[in-house]
């Protein structure tokens, strides 16, 4: 039997979360001041991307709908 676009989805998902996560605890192991030398301008730098593309990801799923419409204060829906 063909896979659903559900399962497909939660297959992927799950593949790709676990690959993310575990290269976050890939950098996590650069803290690790025995073997590396960083700035915490450094780390500030890595955290600022890693949100902003967290951000970018949860905008991907929220604009189901892309049209725009023009509302205004008063339009009672």
């Amino acid at each position: 039997m063909e896979e659903t676009k559900r399962e497909k989805f939660v297959r992927l998902a799950e593949s790709r979360m676990n690959n993310t996560l575990k290269q976050i605890d890939l950098l996590a192991n650069l803290a690790n001041t025995n073997a590396y030398e960083y700035t915490l301008d450094d780390v500030e730098i890595m955290v600022k991307r890693l949100r902003k593309a967290i951000k970018e990801l949860e905008n991907t799923y929220k604009q189901e709908n892309k049209k725009f419409v023009l509302k205004h204060e008063n339009d009672v829906e």
